[in-house]
């Protein structure tokens, strides 16, 4: 098996866990609400003008929005109890409710959005508890190829913004301003080192908007006409409990959009992980359980103050990898300047005075950056060719309805219009062929027993049965019963480091792949993670006592890979055993 460098990742100025000055942290905490805020303030927009709603209640629902954005950025950093990643998760309005949202605001107006959108949210905390049940269906593939679909739907509108620019505007206004903000950027981010590498983004759209506003395209007059402090004119519209037939007929889509956002949350989730640590380390599936109950409590609150619901932002994964900066401390300055910029009108309009080029420059870089994200979150486990039809087939199902070119006559309309959404569409096409993989698959082997030494007889037996089934001699059958006995003494000594607690159960199952076996381990949740403690065993002594330590060098020795995942009340640990030559 091979090792991973600890600090491979040099690029990584401040972890999560460490603390940068704070005016770094509230300058980069800037620089995502600057460069988020107009999109968390335009979803609401776009929905309500688009149903014909009231400018009273989109004065409502945009301080709601951006109130809810800061309040659970917030908890996404801080992680409070079992909600919140722990990292730099930016959140913000969901763009994927769209459609559904004017329906409910054409269906039943401001009162039927609020209650679907809170019945909804309830769908994610149990999606968050529950997460290890559905860990073979939202797999990586899933997660990374809605990640890469993001920019495919989003970059259309972002392009469009690129020469979007009032009547009369000279006609190289918008080009120029856009192309001197991406090169800006671009130099800076390229050939830059030090603290000055962190300020590309801001720096780009600086000058980028002193270049606009040359040529008169900052909008001064809406900065003029904003009030200094305030709350909305708009109140609050209530809930319509009155549970008719608009809430069925709505309710199953906004349950499945909240699925799509609950991957893409997943996806968000994993990724910021990939880009926040120096040194490679195993998915905390915690965390992300931590992200989707966040992002069910963003929904809630979204829910009770009427407003769009909302999800995890992908900008702040791109820009984490661009600076090279995931403390939690940048978390908290967003979601305060979230806060604090929902009653401050004039604020709000200084940041949504930027000229519309200039953003689309900005976004466009790190838009790019989000689709490498994808990619590596779909190769960070063995690419093999299924994997890859899934992949490949769902991206391009994204692309091609994103665009309405699949059979449109018949998909237009469909379910109110759902699979115009290229992230939508393909999430599903990818979850439908994950989960037909999943249902046609061989059943594996197993068995369930105590978690203890005294097991060991009935897993060797269990074992040797199932060598002998896959016509594997004693060499293999031998490989197998070591690696299950470290594996289960490692669960095991978990156990004996932590506090008291109830003896856990086990579920082994086996099945034959490839040239080898694959042995999945079930369990109670443990503490410490398998897979980051042999891949230290390259770089040095590691922690643990001597007998846990032979343990993990014996299990490395054996497996040619190991994978730990850690859930709140699971831990699944997967390891893979090829055949001896004498086998195969």
């Amino acid at each position: 098996m091979q090792t991973r460098d600890p600090d491979r990742r040099s690029g990584i100025r401040y972890q999560p866990d460490e603390t940068p000055p704070p005016a770094l942290a509230f300058g980069l905490g800037l620089q995502l609400a600057v460069l988020c805020i107009a999109g968390i303030v335009l979803t609401p927009a776009i929905v309500i003008r688009a149903a014909g709603g009231s400018e009273g209640f989109l004065s409502w629902a945009v301080f709601a929005a951006v109130a809810v954005s800061g309040v659970t950025t917030i908890l996404q950093a801080v992680r409070v109890g079992r909600f919140g990643a722990g990292h730099v998760l930016l959140m913000g309005t969901s763009g994927a409710f769209i459609a559904v949202c004017v329906a409910a605001l054409v269906q039943g107006g401001p009162a039927m959005l609020a209650t679907l959108v809170l019945v909804s949210s309830f769908f994610q905390f149990f999606l968050s508890s529950r997460l290890s049940l559905l860990r073979r269906i939202l797999t990586p593939a899933v997660a990374g190829t809605v990640i890469m679909l993001i920019p495919v739907t989003v970059m259309p509108i972002v392009f469009g913004m690129l020469g979007d620019v009032p009547k009369g505007s000279p006609a190289f206004a918008a080009p120029l301003s856009a192309l001197v903000t991406m090169a800006v950027m671009l130099c800076i981010a390229l050939k830059a080192t030090g603290g000055l590498r962190l300020w590309a983004p801001v720096i780009g759209v600086v000058v980028g908007s002193v270049v606009a506003a040359a040529f008169g395209l900052y909008n001064t007059g809406m900065i003029a006409g904003a009030s200094w402090v305030g709350l909305p004119d708009g109140e609050w519209p209530g809930l319509d409990l009155g549970f008719g037939a608009v809430f069925w007929t709505l309710l199953p889509a906004f349950v499945f959009v909240t699925l799509v956002g609950a991957i893409e949350t997943i996806g968000d989730a994993v990724a910021i992980q990939r880009v926040s640590w120096r040194g490679d380390r195993a998915v905390d599936f915690r965390a992300v359980q931590g992200a989707v109950g966040a992002d069910g409590v963003g929904n809630l609150l979204s829910g009770l103050m009427a407003t769009v619901p909302n999800t995890t932002y992908s900008t702040s994964i791109a820009v984490t990898e661009l600076t090279g900066v995931a403390s939690r401390r940048v978390g908290v300055a967003i979601g305060i300047i979230f806060v604090v910029l929902a009653f401050l009108p004039k604020a709000l309009a200084v940041i949504l005075a930027i000229p519309n080029p200039v953003v689309a420059a900005y976004a466009t870089v790190l838009l790019s950056m989000l689709f490498v994200v994808g990619m590596k979150v779909v190769v960070q486990d063995e690419l093999d060719y299924r994997t890859g039809l899934v992949v490949g087939v769902s991206f391009w199902a994204g692309v091609g309805f994103q665009n309405g070119v699949i059979f449109p006559e018949y998909f237009a309309e469909f379910a109110g219009g759902l699979l115009q959404n290229g992230m939508t569409a393909g999430g599903l096409v990818a979850i439908l062929m994950t989960l037909f993989v999943e249902l046609t698959a061989p059943r594996p082997s197993r068995v369930e027993v105590e978690l203890g030494t005294e097991a060991l007889p009935k897993i060797q037996e269990f074992l040797a049965g199932f060598a002998s089934r896959g016509g594997w001699g004693k060499a293999m059958a031998g490989r197998l019963d070591a690696a299950a006995e470290e594996t289960l003494l490692t669960l095991m000594r978990q156990d004996e480091e932590g506090e008291e607690r109830l003896r856990r159960r086990m579920r082994l199952t086996a099945r034959k792949e490839g040239g080898g076996a694959v042995l999945e381990f079930v369990a109670g949740a443990g503490n410490e993670n398998i897979q980051d403690s042999i891949a230290l065993l390259g770089t040095g002594p590691v922690e643990a006592p001597e007998e846990r330590e032979i343990s993990l060098r014996l299990l490395r020795h054996l497996a040619s890979r190991v994978h730990h995942q850690q859930y709140h009340d699971t831990d699944i640990v997967t390891v893979r055993v090829d055949a001896p030559p004498a086998d195969r």
